[in-house]
């Protein structure tokens, strides 16, 4: 079952998603992510974004995946609950739902900087699951 958690790093916080596919531990990643910055419960998948990028490895892939969603939080003042990720090679392309801030509904912890290549890794562990990991600068 996919799922995801956080993990301390300093000032800092690390992200972890877990899955069958690396597609999918990249969505449980992103939702860590979200909720590291809000309660991900309250934000509603009402708009969709599209998103693509590169990378030349898969560790690369998910620093590059999560600043994208870094990026569309920042640019378009939004949050998001909802992530379709489809890899082919070392490249990405997503769905992202979710809607605009509302100051009065989401109660924003941290404003997410960038993901970094601190603990980056994406692998499957020997239980045969992938994991997907990088510590957030907040």
């Amino acid at each position: 079952m996919p799922r995801w958690e956080h993990f301390s790093h300093g000032s800092d916080i690390g992200v972890r998603g877990f899955a069958a596919t690396p597609d999918e531990a990249f969505e449980q990643a992103a939702l860590a992510l979200t909720s590291v910055v809000a309660d991900l419960p309250q934000v509603a998948p009402i708009n969709t974004i599209e998103v693509a990028c590169e990378a030349p490895d898969l560790d690369l892939l998910l620093m590059s995946w999560l600043n994208a969603v870094i990026y569309e939080m920042a640019v378009r003042g939004m949050l998001f609950s909802e992530f379709h990720v489809a890899i082919s090679g070392h490249s990405l392309t997503a769905t992202l739902r979710g809607e605009k801030v509302d100051p009065e509904r989401h109660l924003l912890a941290v404003e997410a900087k960038g993901a970094t290549v601190t603990a980056l890794n994406v692998a499957r562990s020997s239980g045969g699951e992938w994991v997907a990991q990088c510590v957030v600068d907040v």
